[in-house]
């Protein structure tokens, strides 16, 4: 074989250790003990939001009909 084909897999095998080192690193510092509520993150500023606006409208007083 070519030498950059020994380059291309020795570089594959260094990535994919270094993926493996990565996840053994986060599973024991315990990065993935509650991943529920990472997915939820997303839309707590939209369920905040939204309630705030209303009471500023309704502090304000009626709006006209439009």
């Amino acid at each position: 074989m070519e030498l950059t084909t020994w380059i291309a897999i020795a570089a594959s095998l260094l990535m994919a250790l270094a993926a493996l080192c990565g996840f053994i690193f986060a599973v024991k510092k315990d990065y993935f003990r509650n991943i529920e509520d990472t997915k939820f993150q997303v839309f707590w500023s939209d369920l905040e939001e939204p309630n705030s606006s209303t009471e500023n409208r309704n502090a304000s007083g009626p709006k006209a009909s439009r």
